[in-house]
């Protein structure tokens, strides 16, 4: 009795463990989650929701989005570092999660080695954003105002080193002028801000500021882009009003697994991810919203990218004078 019951536990270890090992060679075998760090309706959140359904395609597998909100993205990214490393957690990281670790190194996750980088997915400048009713009406007309009015203006954003706040910081620094940061919990916050008259300018991802402009509910004045945005036709470029390549802040996202996650999972969520960018539909969907679809090289290329990036805000920080305290 006792070596036919040991006989069937060992078949059935057996079975299982064959089961694991079927399981683990066939990725994806079930959904996949994309953390989303930004609030529902926000334009990265939009852009996240147009993908999906053309990565479930490729992927072969349903994606789903996953919003947590919180701390210019620190929540997000600390919950996909400890997610299982096993590929069906992934986090759309941006440029923002290496702003914040620069700002505050004792943050508990770290966007350089608690990730494996898997590819670009899309770019997107900002667009400095006054209310549709406001008096100023071009850039030059809020120049004026700021130098003439030091410390009185006040400029919005979605928190303290989030892409917004970064824009305006810098923006006011290469002024050597004096505004009020009014940091929000998310970047949703901001338009409302604007409308109401809370807050007199704010530098908006496009993806969140073209449809508002469109809209004509915000006038846009100028962009962060090296060069024009179609999507805009007639409002300069910062770097063109400034003359400073600091004016050039263009703000990307892309796919990060958590450390250690299998090879396999990486290449073929790489893959589907870059055959997805290839859809015309994706392309002309992120245009209109103010982004630009981009590619990886290779995983590998994006790694290289991402330390790149984490060197040059840490920068552009310590310019602007930008901190935590």
């Amino acid at each position: 009795m006792q070596r036919r019951s040991f006989c069937l536990g060992a078949l059935g270890a057996s079975l299982m463990l064959n089961t694991r090992a079927r399981a683990a060679e066939t990725y994806p075998s079930r959904a996949v989650r994309i953390i989303v760090p930004y609030a529902a309706g926000g334009g990265p959140d939009i852009m996240a929701r147009q993908f999906g359904p053309k990565l479930t395609a490729t992927l072969g597998q349903a994606v789903v989005i996953e919003n947590k909100v919180g701390a210019g993205g620190v929540l997000a990214a600390q919950y996909a570092a400890q997610a299982p490393a096993d590929g069906y957690t992934a986090l759309l990281g941006s440029n923002s999660h290496l702003i914040q670790k620069a700002l505050q190194p004792s943050l508990m996750f770290d966007p350089v080695n608690d990730f494996v980088p898997v590819t670009l997915i899309a770019t997107s400048p900002t667009v400095l954003v006054v209310a549709a009713n406001s008096p100023y009406r071009t850039v030059q007309d809020l120049i004026a105002a700021l130098r003439a009015r030091p410390g009185e203006l006040n400029f919005a954003s979605g928190g303290i080193g989030s892409g917004a706040h970064l824009g305006g910081a810098t923006f006011v620094s290469l002024l050597k002028a004096k505004a009020v940061h009014v940091p929000f919990k998310g970047s949703v916050e901001i338009p409302i801000s604007l409308t109401r008259g809370d807050t007199d300018f704010a530098f908006t991802i496009a993806g969140t500021a073209i449809p508002q402009v469109k809209g004509g509910s915000l006038r846009a004045l100028a962009v962060s882009s090296r060069d024009p945005m179609p999507q805009l036709p007639g409002i300069p470029t910062l770097h063109e009003v400034l003359h400073s390549d600091l004016a050039i802040q263009e703000f990307w996202f892309g796919f990060w697994l958590p450390r250690k996650s299998p090879a396999k999972a990486v290449g073929k969520l790489y893959s589907a991810t870059t055959a997805a960018l290839k859809d015309a539909s994706i392309k002309s969907m992120f245009e209109a919203a103010g982004s630009r679809a981009v590619q990886s090289d290779s995983p590998e290329d994006f790694a290289a990218f991402v330390r790149s990036e984490y060197q040059k805000w840490a920068e552009i920080i310590k310019l602007a004078g930008i901190s935590v305290g």
